[in-house]
Parts: C-alpha cells; structure tokens; sequence
C-alpha cells in the first residue's frame, strides 16, 4: 500500500516536470523520462507550472528593485517571463490577433495562425499588450506588485486550462494537440487545487491583496468567457494558439482588476 501511494506521488511528480518542460526552458531531472500519454496527462499541471514562472518574475523583480526604479525591475522582470516561457504564450496571442484579425473563413483562420511569420495584427496586439502590462504593473502599489506576479500567472494559466476542459481541439495536427486534446473532470479539479490551496496561502501572507481581488475574479472568467466564445463561434474550438491568448489576455486583466480600487 505504502510503495503504491509513493509510486502515485512519483508519477504526479513527473507529470508535472512534464508539464515543466512543455511550457518553460527549465531543465528537468534526467529520471522522468518521457511516454506520449504523459504529455496528455501532464495538462492537469499546467496552472501549477504558473507558481514557477511567477516565481521567476517575482523574484528578479525584487532583486532588480534593491539597485533600480520600479518600472526597471518591472521591465526586467518581463523580460525574464519572456526567456523562461520562451515567449509561448505572447507567441499565441500574436498568432491569435493575426488569425483572428485576417482571417474571413474558419479555415483561413487556422492557416494564418499556423504561419511562423508574424503579420500587422500580431504586432501592434503584442505591443499594446505589453505595453498594457507594463503600464499596469508600474501603476499597481509597490507592496501588491509581487503578490500580483505571483497569483496572476497560475490563475490566469488554470483559465486557459478551462478551455482545454470545456471546449473541442480545432485543429487536426499541431504542437499543442498531444497535450491538449481533452481534459477530464477530475484532471480539471487537480489542476484548480494546485492554484487555489497556494492562493490561500498567499492571501494569508498578503491579506491586503484580498480587498482588491473581487473585480479581478470578475474580470478574468468574463473576459476568458468572451474569448471562448469567439474561439467557437469563428473555428469551432481552440487551438494552442488560443490557449496562449487567454493567459496573455487575462493576466492582464488580473492586474486591470487589482486597479479597479482606491488607493492602498
């Protein structure tokens, strides 16, 4: 019984270094191996993989902020997101407002998101929504900005999840399809407990983030809802592409939330 529950605790482990793997450039330890149902499985890891680049991003922008301004440390702390993920997640988004802003047919759609270059829509919507991000961070109250990072990035990544649970794969061949083809409802219950049992714990540690946490528990399901919505009305479900452009979309709007209150 004992070496049965240590191996299910050895095999969640190594979904999640899967996870790890798929979604930043960290390095896993040689002894988790790989099989192709693992990729399928390790969905259910993918918010938790938010808490490490969060991390990443939290922590070098405390270490920036001890030698320079705020909006350094807050640039700079993008920038680690940005190497960490490997921009997959600002790559979907680009994709997304390219498909979706060119295209005229469902088909048309998947063929502009599946191109590698990067068209107009793509580039004025990655700039604006760094910007925004940018622009967000600096203006948040300096003791809600790490809190922020932290919970915005695996809260905006179980969102993206939800899309992997709720809706159908589009596509019939691409990167994202082996890991995000379907999504049970048990798989989905972990992927929330790894999200919500640290949030608590944050919010504990950081108890004035609480009186500001409601229009962003708002904002960011109506504004993942709206994405979904699109994604089935113009291609019939999502790809990776889309998954990417809901965490962008509604880390942003996690931080739009935390704005929408008086001063601290």
């Amino acid at each position: 019984m004992i070496a049965h529950l240590r191996q299910q605790c050895l095999h969640q482990l190594r979904l999640f270094f899967i996870a790890l793997q798929f979604f930043t450039r960290i390095p896993i330890p040689h002894w988790v191996g790989f099989e192709a149902a693992w990729l399928q499985q390790s969905s259910r890891y993918f918010p938790a993989v938010g808490w490490v680049v969060g991390g990443v991003v939290s922590g070098v922008y405390i270490a920036v902020l001890q030698w320079w301004p705020p909006a350094v440390a807050v640039v700079l702390s993008m920038v680690a997101g940005i190497w960490v993920t490997g921009a997959f997640h600002e790559d979907g988004f680009a994709d997304v407002c390219d498909g979706f802003g060119g295209g005229t047919t469902p088909e048309r759609v998947l063929i502009i998101m599946k191109d590698s270059r990067i068209g107009a829509y793509g580039t004025i919507g990655i700039c604006l929504m760094l910007l925004l991000k940018f622009v967000l961070l600096v203006s948040l109250p300096a003791v809600l900005v790490v809190p922020a990072l932290l919970i915005a990035h695996p809260l905006s990544r179980l969102l993206s999840c939800s899309l992997i649970w709720l809706l159908d794969y589009a596509r019939h061949e691409g990167k994202a399809k082996p890991l995000a083809q379907f999504m049970s409802s048990n798989e989905f219950g972990v992927a929330c407990l790894s999200v919500l049992v640290p949030l608590a714990a944050i919010l504990l540690w950081q108890p004035v983030v609480v009186e500001r946490l409601l229009p962003a528990l708002i904002l960011m399901p109506l504004s993942a809802f709206w994405f979904a919505r699109l994604f089935v009305r113009r291609i019939g479900g999502y790809t990776g592409d889309c998954l990417g452009a809901v965490q962008q979309l509604t880390e942003v709007v996690f931080y739009l939330g935390l704005l929408a209150h008086a001063p601290v």
